[in-house]
């Protein structure tokens, strides 16, 4: 295998990973290969500030619940509240304790304060308001949705009142069941109740999509995208819920499918007020079909990535990063014939890579997959490889430093 990879390599910055690119992309996305490592959180929030001050981006969206990143974006907008709070309720899958996390919120406030709106920084979850043990009710959404068109359109335009919702919603502990994530016969997404509201939010979603002009004018353009997202979210979680109580063998995939087009359908929105860094697990940004196995079960299903780009070619890129060690979780400096290999073996700790110069450089011999001993962290296929922009490399994760 030919290792003169040194001119596929640049230090880490947002120049260099602009200039992998043929242009501007309205959707920039950077992965990482593991969560809850805040140094590759600090690398993001760099490179973010030099995209916004050099490349002219104003927004960062990140693999957390859309609905809870509206606090975290009415913060850094308007200063309001405390900063505490919103790391504790503006963040799903517990990245509120980044400390990481917390300085990109505080430094985002901090640029916006005495900005006009126009040119302000602001801050999105893309991810669906799930977890890995439960879904959320369709309860906030929902309602946030329709008591905006309440207070605009004509009464009998509305599909319901509020307290027919209120009636089919019923307890939200019937919707968050633990249980129902593994066991169908405990989801009550397929009950007559969830198969009315449904329907109505289908309806409530049509009717702001006809009232669009009048919404827009009546109230904001923030307004109405906002609006927007409680009707994307109360429709996939509805559907979310449906595939959850579904006992074929496809049940699964469904659900990973499903996620990622709440990802994507996020991802597009934050595209039209571009350009946007976004940052999330490699997986979720790939262009290429996603696969996993559930014990015997094999499951395939595509990315939001893969969903984003059929939409947007050119106007989205994506950057993945790979790790050398991550000795606190049991990975150790990896063979010599993988790609993180190759790398790790370079003078640099972290790298911008130029995937198709480092691909020119195996020679006729491809570079052997890694095989990661920590459930937790995803090693780079170089089968995929071709299929992201550019790569970052980060060689050690000190033990110190993980979150």
């Amino acid at each position: 295998m030919a290792t003169d990879i040194k001119d596929a390599v640049q230090a880490v910055d947002a120049a260099a990973v602009m200039g992998l690119l043929p242009a501007r992309p309205r959707l920039l996305a950077l992965g990482e290969p593991t969560h809850g490592e805040d140094p590759l959180l600090d690398l993001r929030n760099e490179l973010f500030r030099q995209l916004v001050e050099q490349e002219g981006y104003r927004t960062i969206t990140i693999e957390s619940d859309c609905v809870k990143g509206l606090l975290v974006d009415e913060y850094v907008t308007s200063g309001k509240g405390s900063l505490d709070h919103v790391m504790e309720h503006g963040f799903s899958h517990g990245f509120g304790t980044s400390a990481a996390n917390r300085e990109l919120v505080r430094w985002m406030c901090a640029y916006n304060d005495g900005r006009p709106a126009s040119g302000q920084l602001r801050f999105a979850g893309f991810d669906g308001p799930l977890e890995i043990t439960h879904a959320e009710s369709p309860r906030q959404s929902l309602t946030a949705l329709h008591g905006y068109l309440a207070a605009r359109v004509e009464a009998e335009l509305l599909p319901c009142t509020r307290e027919t919702l209120d009636r089919l919603l019923g307890d939200d502990g019937r919707w968050t069941d633990p249980a129902a994530m593994m066991d169908p016969g405990r989801s009550i997404g397929q009950s007559a109740e969830a198969g009315e509201l449904r329907l109505l939010a289908d309806d409530l979603v049509a009717l702001l999509d006809t009232q669009t002009p009048y919404l827009i004018a009546e109230t904001s353009r923030d307004d109405w995208h906002r609006a927007r997202l409680y009707g994307r979210t109360a429709t996939g979680l509805l559907g979310y819920h449906y595939w959850m109580a579904d006992t074929s063998p496809s049940r699964m995939a469904r659900l990973l499918g499903l996620r990622d087009r709440m990802m994507a359908e996020n991802l597009l929105a934050a595209a039209e007020r571009g350009p946007a860094l976004v940052h999330a697990h490699n997986a979720h940004l790939q262009r290429d079909k996603s696969s996993m196995r559930l014990g015997e079960l094999p499951l395939e299903w595509w990315s939001a990535g893969a969903l984003v780009n059929a939409q947007l070619g050119e106007e989205y890129a994506v950057v993945a990063t790979a790790l050398g060690t991550l000795r606190h979780q049991g990975v150790d400096a990896p063979p010599p014939d993988t790609v993180e290999g190759l790398l790790y073996a370079l003078p640099e700790d972290r790298c911008v890579v130029d995937t198709a110069r480092l691909a020119a450089g195996f020679g006729g011999t491809p570079p052997a997959p890694r095989v990661s001993p920590y459930y937790g962290y995803a090693a780079l296929d170089p089968a995929h490889l071709d299929g992201y922009d550019g790569l970052v490399f980060v060689k050690d994760i000190p033990e110190s430093q993980g979150h």
